[in-house]
């Protein structure tokens, strides 16, 4: 299956494309950029040098949208409340069912269905503050 990204790194950069072996237990996946012509070769990513991999709805977004960080009450969450503050100071809150401490990453479903993000993987490396509500 082929998955949107929008792969960040810990020093600013970004990456789009497409990927089909990203597994969060994996220190390597491929990406093969967006509009790169069916014969181009995916680059390999390493998960080390992330922040995050934000599986998107689509590439072009809305960088003026802020998502909504709080649960809505009246509609059920699966796994735990959770809110990230990524080193460079961006706040992702949603839920996970993911995360232990000691692991490399963990998913984050953000609690906005506006949100161009369909989930996350966060790496926690690059985390300054993981709290649950």
């Amino acid at each position: 299956m082929q998955n949107k990204i929008v792969v960040r790194y810990m020093d600013g950069s970004v990456k789009k494309g497409m990927t089909n072996d990203f597994m969060p237990n994996k220190e390597v996946f491929h990406l093969t950029p967006m509009d790169s012509p069916p014969d181009t070769k995916p680059a390999e990513i390493l998960i080390r040098d992330l922040k995050a991999v934000f599986f998107v709805k689509d590439f072009t977004g809305n960088k003026d949208y802020q998502d909504n960080l709080t649960a809505d009450p009246s509609k059920p969450t699966v796994g735990r409340k959770i809110t990230v503050v990524f080193r460079d100071g961006e706040t992702l809150a949603g839920t996970t069912q993911g995360f232990q401490h000691g692991r490399a990453g963990f998913f984050v479903f953000p609690f906005d269905a506006k949100s161009n993000i369909d989930r996350c993987f966060v790496i926690t490396a690059a985390t300054s503050k993981i709290s649950f509500m």
